[in-house]
């Protein structure tokens, strides 16, 4: 969370011709709550479900950006899946501008909103870290300009497309 997804996102499908969608705030749209609401009355294991369940079927095929939370690579099986529908591309950012981007929107972020957001951010950073640097290509998005990034963004979607088409049995992008 933090590291720009959402807004690099955005910037990369309209600069291909793609369309974005947030997995978040499509999972608040089909819930009709909040991420928070949903964490708060049903738990952290529902929200993962209907995260699971909008990548397995809850978005077009092609022609698409997806904008993931940073907790849905982590659940087992999730990395495999993702990487079957297409080209995993991991944001990175230090804990520092994490927390300078979070802090503005805590009540959102239900896993920092704790008494000491720093050491959770840290927390779930070191138990996240070796399954994010093992999703993809890894983009360091601090201090960059979101044109810069969302450039590095399409140049390794060119790059790791063509590959990800000739796994695919039909050829399909």
């Amino acid at each position: 969370m933090g590291t720009g997804k959402t807004t690099v996102g955005r910037c990369v499908a309209h600069r291909l011709g793609f369309k974005c969608v947030d997995s978040d705030h499509e999972i608040e749209r089909r819930a009709g709550k909040s991420v928070s609401r949903i964490f708060a009355e049903e738990g952290e294991a529902s929200f993962r479900r209907l995260e699971r369940e909008f990548i397995e079927e809850g978005h077009a095929k092609e022609k698409l950006v997806v904008a993931c939370g940073g907790g849905l690579v982590v659940q087992p099986g999730m990395l495999g899946l993702l990487a079957s529908r297409g080209v995993v591309v991991c944001l990175h950012a230090s804990i520092e501008t994490i927390l300078a981007r979070t802090g503005r929107h805590e009540d959102s972020r239900p896993l920092l909103n704790v008494d000491d957001p720093a050491a959770r951010a840290r927390a779930l950073y070191a138990e996240r870290e070796g399954i994010y640097r093992s999703a993809g290509t890894v983009i360091l998005t601090d201090s960059r300009p979101l044109t810069e990034i969302a450039a590095h963004v399409i140049r390794v979607w060119r790059r790791e497309s063509a590959a990800f088409a000739g796994k695919r049995p039909d050829g399909e992008n």
